[in-house]
């Protein structure tokens, strides 16, 4: 129990981006050893999605059944991201926990981050321009400034 207290805990948050898991690759890569004796937890937050595609589809509101289904599929997906994570860390002898919640990725990272007391954030960068962010919004930059941690975010090279 002594040892787990002196463990670090980092957290690196993945989508279904390359960039996500080029960062994930690259905190292996290159803090491999740190991360080794570090508590790792991988997050995926599954953005809400707008279901107005299918009141539209449907000609009124959407049946409930279509909804859990696509809400489903949306776990599912996650889940199957998380253990491909998982297993690259297995690959290189790194054991992860992994965890997903519903909800805006922005504000889920950093609730996460303070729930589980994530002393370092990793996360992947898209590289967008200022315009773009400006319209889309960035999770990095939200997670840099709000984070209640160190936020490291990994730009894959061009």
């Amino acid at each position: 129990m002594e040892e787990n207290k002196m463990e670090k805990k980092v957290m690196v948050a993945i989508d279904e981006s390359e960039c996500s898991h080029w960062a994930l690759q690259w905190a292996l890569e290159n803090l491999g050893h740190a991360i080794s004796a570090s508590q790792l937890f991988i997050f995926n937050a599954q953005p809400l999605h707008n279901f107005a595609y299918l009141s539209a589809s449907t000609y009124g509101a959407p049946p409930v059944d279509l909804i859990n289904t696509v809400q489903e599929n949306q776990k599912r997906l996650a889940l199957a991201l998380l253990e491909k994570a998982k297993g690259i860390c297995a690959n290189r002898g790194v054991d992860a926990e992994t965890m997903t919640e519903v909800g805006d990725p922005k504000e889920k990272i950093c609730e996460a981050v303070e729930k589980l007391n994530i002393e370092l954030l990793i996360l992947g960068s898209h590289g967008r321009g200022a315009i773009q962010r400006a319209f889309l919004g960035s999770v990095s930059n939200h997670c840099v400034h709000n984070a209640k941690c160190p936020v490291l975010v990994v730009r894959k090279p061009d």
